[in-house]
């Protein structure tokens, strides 16, 4: 399928974000307090008697409390008592969603995240958590030393019966977790900050889905957005050495669509290329789309189609798991002409 010049885009290697690289290139949760209520005292309309009777019965109360105290004796509440404070708050520990100054207790001091199992702790008993522990030479609440290692098992004990709120939960995320879950759906949580979708690791940028675009326009201004859902895209220069990345942007249904034609060195005198079309959204809003890759020339045709993956998983993911169009050198010349590769791309709504 052939479009007219202004549909037409020529990526130009290095020059248009193709960036040259070694073939191998290839995140604290805050408990909030809970308090007790304290109902309004109760009071008759009537008064008189009563309230003598309830003085006198205070009064022989607290003559009987003295004299038990004089004589050394424990007072025991009976069963209509108030249930002390502290008790109402171990009660309600082991909900799901009410137990915050439990959950304070496993906050790391370093970096403020939680601390869970295998919990290890000083020699003083104070805990922090694996990860800041390894870069640590003494404990940061009492400066001791941290070795040998102690294991806490009833802090672990404790750990496995409270829900932690996720890591990301001062970006809207309400989940809260049993700790073995916490740290899987961490790494798919969609308000984890995005990275900077651009291939290679040059760029070190990180920050809100909202600001994605306003970064790329910024700093990578060299790639160039065209408008449409049905457009072609020409990489040139497909026989540069060493590992290069061609990227471009597409806009279309009111979304933001990246494709990146990468070719890397598997291995010495054998180069695969891999395209793969990222929507600068969520996975969510992914699934409402579809793409199609599509190489025509000679009378041959090679065609991908796919969901496009959220920059949330990014192209190395896409590339690892082969959820992409992949096509080695040969299969690239095929489809070439004098070097410069032609690939239509094609998004539409699922």
């Amino acid at each position: 399928m052939t479009l007219p010049p202004d549909r037409q885009f020529t990526g130009n290697g290095p020059h248009l974000e193709a960036m040259s690289r070694p073939s191998s290139a290839g995140a604290g949760a805050g408990g909030g307090g809970g308090g007790l209520g304290a109902g309004k005292p109760g009071g008759g309309k009537h008064g008189g008697s009563g309230s003598s009777a309830a003085a006198a019965a205070a009064a022989a109360a607290a003559a009987a409390a003295a004299a038990a105290a004089a004589a050394g004796v424990g007072s025991v509440a009976g069963s209509g008592s108030v249930t002390p404070s502290s008790a109402v708050s171990l009660s309600s520990a082991g909900l799901p969603g009410q137990s915050p100054e439990l959950t304070a207790l496993f906050e790391c001091p370093v970096c403020f995240d939680y601390v869970l199992p295998p919990i290890l702790q000083c020699q003083a008993g104070h805990l922090v958590c694996n990860q800041c522990r390894q870069k640590l030479s003494c404990c940061p609440t009492c400066r001791g030393p941290l070795t040998p290692s102690i294991r806490n098992l009833a802090m672990e004990k404790v750990a496995s019966t409270l829900p932690f709120p996720c890591k990301y939960s001062s970006a809207g995320c309400l989940l809260s977790l049993h700790h073995s879950e916490k740290p899987d759906h961490e790494e798919v949580c969609e308000f984890r900050p995005y990275t900077c979708p651009c291939p290679g690791a040059t760029c070190k940028w990180h920050g809100s889905l909202e600001a994605v675009m306003p970064h790329l326009m910024h700093a990578h201004k060299s790639i160039t957005t065209l408008q449409g859902e049905d457009i072609v895209f020409l990489a040139t220069d497909i026989n540069l050495p060493g590992a290069v990345d061609w990227v471009m942007m597409q806009s279309c249904f009111s979304h933001h669509f990246m494709l990146v034609l990468e070719k890397q060195e598997k291995y010495e005198g054998h180069q695969q290329f891999f395209a793969v079309v990222l929507l600068i959204g969520t996975r969510k809003q992914a699934e409402n789309f579809a793409y199609r890759l599509e190489l025509n020339g000679n009378r041959r045709r090679l065609t991908w189609e796919a969901t496009p993956r959220s920059i949330h998983d990014g192209v190395a993911a896409a590339i690892i798991n082969s959820d992409c169009l992949v096509f080695d050198t040969s299969i690239a010349h095929l489809f070439a002409d004098n070097g410069n590769l032609g690939i239509n791309v094609t998004i539409s709504m699922c």
